[in-house]
């Protein structure tokens, strides 16, 4: 008898699973303002800025037989300074369990190439490195990530902050970058995590431009001010059948 696999899945629509080896990070840029992982910290009592190995997620792709997209410290960051010590381990599994392919998306994308494996080489077949692009000031990252050897480099502009003016990094998007994850802020209206506005035509503008550079695009969600705004069904606008036409669209590198 073929033995049942054991998942936890995620809500998140561009993957299929999330794998936390450590969690607790520390808040560097606009996007972190109301991370969701300080949310969910504080509801369980603990400490959000500490960083802490897994003590039962830390082998958890070892229980996934079948492919999966797997999220990387979602609760944390990959190339976070607190991790150093156990970053070897986690590549160790990565290296072993090439049926996953590990989504990685950072905000650290300086400390990528030191913190990288002896036989990293071209990168790894089942490996994607992405950076977070919420805003004009953190555009730099595209540059950062390109200098990377990988075989998939993405971006992610969620949450999208304002208008970013993508034109002069159209050639590196071109050269370097196979996938965009494009989505508005979600939060509450009250409380300690709320929302920040997110307009169409900034999504769409990225959307263009990604289009431009031959890059997979994958809209996650409009967010809640344009929930608000469009007076959409879901919270957080992440019914695609209630997007526009125009960001109609979830796709992935091949």
């Amino acid at each position: 008898m073929k033995k049942k696999e054991i998942s936890v899945g995620t809500t998140i629509e561009w993957t299929d699973e999330t794998w936390n080896p450590w969690h607790g990070c520390h808040k560097i840029s606009d996007g972190c303002k109301f991370c969701y992982m300080y949310r969910d910290k504080m509801k369980y009592g603990q400490d959000a800025k500490v960083v802490v190995r897994g003590k039962t997620t830390f082998n958890y792709p070892h229980k996934l037989t079948e492919a999966k997209r797997v999220f990387t410290c979602s609760w944390s960051d990959f190339f976070i300074e607190e991790a150093d010590q156990w970053r070897d381990e986690a590549w160790d599994i990565i290296r072993n369990t090439p049926h996953l392919t590990y989504q990685i998306l950072t905000k650290r994308p300086e400390r990528i190439l030191d913190c990288l494996p002896e036989d990293w080489g071209d990168g790894y077949d089942n490996v994607w490195l992405g950076v977070t692009v919420e805003n004009n000031a953190t555009r730099h990252r595209i540059s950062t990530l390109s200098e990377v050897p990988a075989r998939v480099r993405f971006i992610s502009f969620e949450p999208l902050l304002e208008f970013i003016e993508l034109a002069e990094y159209l050639p590196i998007l071109t050269q370097y970058y196979q996938w965009a994850i494009l989505g508005g802020e979600s939060g509450n209206n009250n409380g300690q995590y709320r929302y920040r506005p997110c307009k169409l035509e900034w999504l769409e503008y990225v959307a263009d431009v990604c289009k431009m550079a031959q890059m997979a695009v994958f809209v996650k969600q409009l967010g809640t001010h344009l929930h608000y705004e469009l007076g959409l069904r879901d919270r957080h606008a992440k019914d695609i059948n209630e997007f526009p036409e125009s960001l109609k669209v979830r796709e992935f590198p091949s």
